[in-house]
């Protein structure tokens, strides 16, 4: 039995209350992390914002200014913290996460992806001391749910500093016992493979480019089919779930659902759904946040 639906669009769950969209448009967007707001660059809000720009300025704690490469710096408005904590509470996992104004405008957190936090978490709680291998982790927030529904979890990420990063958010959300690898999750996944290794749950989340710890190059174009390849290689045979995401533009879920039915048999692909997921502003704007596919052996 396959149950296939069409593509969906999926917002932030409601109840994140640290977490909102205020505006956006012009090419950035105005959100509301804790009690601090944020006016960051937004390529693909070519709309006009709602609010005025004195409006903005009223409302922001602080503007990233790109530089005119891939990094910038921040310009305050009013007094805040570098670094400061946010609470996400649902269905039964409650996760803190410490964010952080970084040089290239990201501050720790991916606000989109609570959605499939909530389904890690069910799916995990349905499987009890899961294996659950999180590939190009970033800061933690999907090891975080698997981890909270008592998963047996790998962490995998090539950037040292975000890996130390998703470690404190593991103590701040008084877990523990998460294994972390400072590694190319593609390297990685391979030698899994060659080990007869496998995972009852996968996250991948590959960014559409970047740089493994010894400098490797990654390209989201180039390497996603082969990765797709071995990363279905390591899912269990039985009692699996899997999560992929993609930030790529112009990428669809599609794509994502093409890749997983090249390298699995279409009996072992249940319950899956796909879609797109955005972030909703307070003016009825629904900001793109990238694409994912999803499925699971349990519904």
């Amino acid at each position: 039995m396959v149950l296939n639906c069409g593509v969906i669009q999926a917002s932030t769950p409601k109840g994140f209350s640290d977490y909102e969209l205020i505006d956006s448009g012009n090419g950035a967007k105005l959100e509301r992390f804790g009690g601090y707001v944020l006016w960051r660059p937004e390529p693909q809000a070519v709309w006009s914002p709602h609010l005025s720009e004195a409006e903005w300025e009223k409302l922001a704690h602080t503007r990233f200014q790109p530089d005119g490469s891939s990094a910038g710096s921040w310009n305050h408005f009013r007094e805040m913290p570098d670094q400061w904590f946010i609470t996400y509470h649902s269905k039964g996992m409650k996760l803190r996460f410490r964010l952080g104004l970084t040089r290239f405008k990201h501050v720790g957190i991916f606000p989109e992806q609570a959605y499939n936090w909530d389904f890690i978490y069910r799916q995990c709680k349905a499987r009890p001391g899961a294996s659950v291998l999180n590939l190009f982790a970033y800061t933690g927030g999907a090891s975080l749910a698997a981890k909270a529904a008592s998963a047996d979890v790998i962490h995998c990420d090539s950037i040292r500093q975000v890996v130390n990063w998703a470690k404190v958010n593991m103590e701040a959300s008084r877990l523990d016992n998460i294994r972390w690898l400072v590694e190319d999750a593609f390297k990685f996944v391979k030698r899994e493979a060659a080990r007869g290794r496998t995972y009852q749950g996968i996250i991948l989340d590959p960014p559409a480019w970047g740089h493994g710890p010894k400098g490797e190059k990654w390209k989201l174009d180039d390497q996603i089919n082969e990765l797709v390849k071995y990363v279905t290689n390591i899912l269990a045979p039985k009692n699996y779930f899997l999560v992929f995401n993609a930030y790529s533009l112009g990428y669809s879920p599609l794509i994502l659902e093409n890749l997983i039915r090249t390298h699995l048999p279409s009996d072992k692909i249940r319950y899956l759904e796909k879609g797109e997921l955005y972030l909703p502003d307070k003016y009825q704007r629904k900001l793109p946040a990238g694409i994912y596919a999803r499925f699971s052996d349990l519904p």
